[in-house]
């Protein structure tokens, strides 16, 4: 079984569903609302966990009753919560967000705990993150943290994954330690300074930080796949089509799910389209860990996908 750690952030995600959004100064009707566990890194555990690696979670969580939601959620996905530490005085991170008829969404991002993992957390989790296969990073905690955290894989020959969202700017001689970076289009180009208006503008930006020293670069391009760029050159992950009914978690679908395959097997490839396939079968169900399939319901998925 797969070891993987994910050094991330704890949300608890209250999701309205819309017919539309309101202009400014309007009060309109919502016809659902729903409250799940989330947070990039959370989310990313629990995809892993569901597929049956073994996760170790380092996070905050606050001083309220959404810190004991997210923790006995973890626990119900049997991840280890030893280095999920609560913060006194201080709310748990949340995450509003606003699903459209279309399945597109919207999303605010309010930090709370998130914001107080620090890289002493890290160190203090750093004989259970030794033992790790592969360790999986967001942006949605201080970037000292993330930083400490690169560092502390590289020493220790630690694979990592960087999903650089959300989107802020980064220092590139840190970030060019990551094994596997995970930009979609924006973040790709927030981070190399480069247009990416096209495929072929993204494949020379994620070349440009595959020259940097990062082995290998995953952009993702949602509904039409992801390019691969490394050294040896760039190749493809296929879209899988499905109608989307809420497109929330879909990403952090895509990367547990990477995560687990690619620990276990170590083929890139394989492992991707595993994971775009995982991602898709989500996005086909309402909310965000709530739409993430178990091993069982992938495998059945995927046997019908392939007939």
């Amino acid at each position: 079984m797969p070891r993987i750690a994910v050094v991330g952030s704890t949300n608890v995600d209250l999701i309205t569903y819309v017919t539309r959004m309101p202009v400014p100064g309007e009060t309109i009707e919502a016809p659902d609302f729903r409250i799940g566990c989330g947070g990039k890194g959370a989310n990313q555990a629990v995809a892993a966990a569901l597929l049956g690696a073994e996760v170790v979670m380092v996070s905050k969580v606050g001083d309220d009753a959404f810190a004991e939601t997210s923790l006995a959620n973890f626990r119900r996905f049997g991840i280890d919560t030893t280095h999920v530490g609560r913060v006194p005085g201080v709310s748990s991170g949340v995450a509003p967000i606003f699903v459209e008829p279309s399945g597109e969404n919207s999303i605010l991002i309010v930090k709370g705990a998130n914001a107080h993992l620090q890289p002493a957390d890290v160190d203090a989790a750093a004989a259970d993150l030794a033992g790790c296969d592969l360790i999986l990073l967001q942006l949605e905690v201080p970037l000292d943290t993330v930083y400490h955290t690169i560092r502390f894989a590289r020493a220790h020959g630690i694979e990592t994954v960087l999903n650089p969202a959300p989107a802020v700017p980064l220092d590139r001689d840190v970030v060019t330690e990551v094994t596997f970076l995970t930009p979609n289009r924006s973040e790709l180009a927030l981070l190399t300074g480069l247009p990416v208006t096209d495929e072929a503008e993204a494949i020379v930006a994620a070349r440009s930080l595959v020259e940097a020293g990062i082995r290998s670069v995953i952009v993702t391009l949602g509904a039409e796949g992801a390019l691969v760029v490394e050294v040896g050159g760039v190749s493809r992950v296929a879209p899988v089509v499905v109608t989307p009914r809420d497109t929330t978690g879909a990403g952090d679908a895509f990367i547990g799910a990477f995560a687990r395959f690619y620990a276990e097997s170590r083929d890139i490839a394989a492992a991707l389209a595993d994971a775009a396939l995982y991602a898709a079968d989500s996005v086909t169900k309402p909310g965000t860990q709530t739409a993430y399939a178990s091993a069982e319901e992938f495998a059945a998925a995927k046997a019908a996908r392939r007939g």
